[in-house]
């Protein structure tokens, strides 16, 4: 069986620790550095959305976690993302490996992707939920 991806890139309300899953995050996962990848960042209303977008000079800005079981963690932040089968079609979000740049070259992570349509939702410029 092929190992899951132990990392995880957070851009949005996971990085808040006063929120139940961003404090669960804490808990299981390590920190590992600062990162951001090409794309866009939406406000969605209490939460942000982000899109890979490769031809943009934007960037959407995030953290990169280790998880201690991956697994377990995806399964428990698919809920909180209403990602899955089981959550309501179509999903607001989707889970994606994708290539995340730091200062120390680019690491294959784990994201939650918006899937939805951005084309009414206002843009975050700075490409940073939290300032």
């Amino acid at each position: 069986m092929k190992p899951v991806c132990p990392h995880l890139f957070v851009y949005g309300t996971l990085l808040d620790s006063g929120n139940s899953y961003g404090a669960y995050l804490q808990q299981h996962c390590t920190l590992i550095k600062k990162g951001k990848f090409k794309g866009k960042l939406y406000d969605i209303g209490e939460y942000p959305g982000a899109i890979v977008d490769e031809s943009t000079d934007q960037y959407v800005h995030g953290s990169i976690y280790q998880m201690d079981e991956p697994e377990k963690i995806l399964n428990f932040i698919d809920d909180y993302e209403g990602f899955g089968d089981d959550q309501e079609q179509p999903n607001l979000f989707t889970r994606e490996l994708t290539s995340i740049e730091t200062d120390m070259g680019t690491v294959q992570c784990w994201i939650y992707l918006y899937h939805l349509s951005v084309a009414n939702l206002p843009q975050i410029p700075s490409g940073q939920y939290f300032k």
